[in-house]
């Protein structure tokens, strides 16, 4: 005891020697210094954070995906949409040609008396011959061909409109997938962290004997398999994105970004309005009675094949010497003679496409009913999941996983029933956000159906004129 006190009197003037050197050397620091150090310090530390973010998380920083550019992207150059646009183009130029006199005809020739000499001017039948011809149709045939072909082009000008509606529908839809799968991965790497938590849980309890091996090597197990539902979901990011680029005519490897975030907004449409705005507006069924129509024409047309066409011609031979040059008009006309295999089949036929037309127009209003109410349902259906989700089950699996959580560390709970409750919250989740881009894609599907963004852009339209 008295050594003890001994050698500390004898540290105590060393231990007040080496504080007072450290005091010293701490004024010279704080008289050297700059001014504001920690301060400086301070934004060296914050700009080195936020260099890492930048150059480890660029997408972080990138501006979101917007869905109006894709659309417009892709009107401009989907090659399918392009394509369509120059078959209507075509059908335009078909009219003019369709209503336009068949070519006159010109011959021109040498009548010769015998095979031996050339005598023209020495014989009266030598001569030269120069004949015009015009062939005109019966009264009413070029204009029944020119509207076969005006509906023709009508109905392609209408199948190019649901083409262009369609591509806008598939570009929300790829959008919405994509947001989808880009939300599923922030899920799966929330619930990560979740799972983390219970496995250092499981191991600090393992370690203090408190619970058994079985209930690590369990968070474990569910951790690797939570990560390969992440793996899974960033291939369906690949995925989409090829096909988002090819819906908008971009290469497939073009990079894209994340989409925007999605929210629900209020449909107010019933089921009632949108059978009436798809009668009233669907470019398929514009397309389909322009072909009805288009029949039609088709019947007058072959009724008319029962009148001849008149050819006239004019005929000029020239001769030589003493004989007079000569000259003659002539009238020909077809006689239908075969009428009951030709002309009668002919409005037979036509009368046959018609129906086939009608009918094929009944069935797309079929196929269009059937499709809006599926559809419609789809969206009330989403609806009514989406509010038991929010306001009913992701409160109380919010509320059942932290009670888990808190139990499990105390040791009051198994860590089997921690990871159920996880899995059953994220099921909910993944179940909450699938239902709402399931909602926006039926709304999708719904407009190339009802001609709504064909109306929104005619009104638009009107509005800037």
């Amino acid at each position: 005891m008295w050594m003890r006190i001994k050698k500390r009197e004898a540290q105590g003037p060393r231990r007040w020697a080496q504080g007072a050197e450290g005091e010293a050397q701490s004024a010279v620091r704080r008289e050297y210094a700059p001014q504001y150090p920690g301060k400086i310090n301070r934004w060296i530390r914050w700009a080195g954070i936020f260099t890492l973010l930048v150059w480890c998380c660029p997408s972080v920083w990138a501006d979101p995906l917007k869905l109006q550019d894709l659309i417009e992207e892709a009107l401009r150059n989907n090659p399918e949409l392009g394509a369509s646009q120059a078959g209507v183009q075509a059908a335009g130029h078909k009219i003019p040609q369709a209503g336009s006199l068949p070519d006159p005809m010109i011959m021109l020739g040498y009548q010769n008396e015998g095979y031996n000499t050339y005598n023209f001017g020495e014989s009266p039948d030598a001569q030269w011959m120069v004949s015009v011809s015009q062939m005109f149709p019966f009264y009413g045939k070029r204009e029944l061909k020119a509207e076969m072909a005006g509906r023709d082009a009508e109905s392609m000008k209408n199948v190019y409109r649901t083409l262009r509606l369609k591509t806008i529908s598939k570009v929300k839809e790829l959008y919405s997938d994509l947001f989808l799968s880009y939300k599923n991965l922030d899920l799966l790497q929330e619930k990560g962290g979740l799972l983390r938590q219970v496995e250092e849980a499981a191991l600090a309890r393992y370690a203090s004997g408190m619970a058994p091996q079985q209930e690590v090597v369990m968070a474990q197990t569910e951790k690797y398999m939570l990560l390969e539902r992440q793996e899974m979901a960033n291939q369906k990011i690949q995925s989409t994105e090829g096909m988002l680029n090819a819906a908008v005519g971009r290469d497939v490897r073009s990079p894209l970004g994340r989409p925007a975030e999605i929210s629900s907004t209020p449909y107010l449409l019933s089921l009632d309005d949108l059978l009436r705005l798809a009668m009233d507006h669907s470019t398929e069924l514009k397309a389909r009675a322009q072909m009805v129509q288009g029949t039609e024409a088709k019947i007058k047309m072959a009724q008319k094949e029962y009148y001849p066409d008149v050819t006239l011609g004019a005929n000029f031979f020239k001769r030589s010497g003493a004989y007079e040059d000569m000259w003659n008009l002539t009238a020909a006309v077809n006689i239908p003679l075969f009428y009951r295999d030709k002309q009668r089949q002919g409005v037979l036929e036509a009368e046959a496409a018609k129906r086939q037309a009608q009918k094929e127009m009944q069935a797309t209003e079929i196929m269009l009913a059937s499709s809006l109410r599926e559809n419609y349902s789809m969206i009330r259906s989403a609806e009514k999941l989406m509010k038991l989700y929010q306001e009913g089950l992701l409160p109380k699996a919010r509320q059942d996983i932290q009670l888990s959580l808190s139990g499990y560390v105390t040791g009051k709970v198994e860590a089997i029933t921690v990871i159920s409750r996880l899995k059953t919250l994220l099921d909910i989740e993944l179940l909450y956000w699938s239902q709402l881009v399931e909602r926006e894609k039926a709304i999708a599907r719904l407009e190339p159906l009802t001609g709504l963004t064909e109306i929104s852009t005619q009104d638009e339209k009107n509005e800037k004129n």
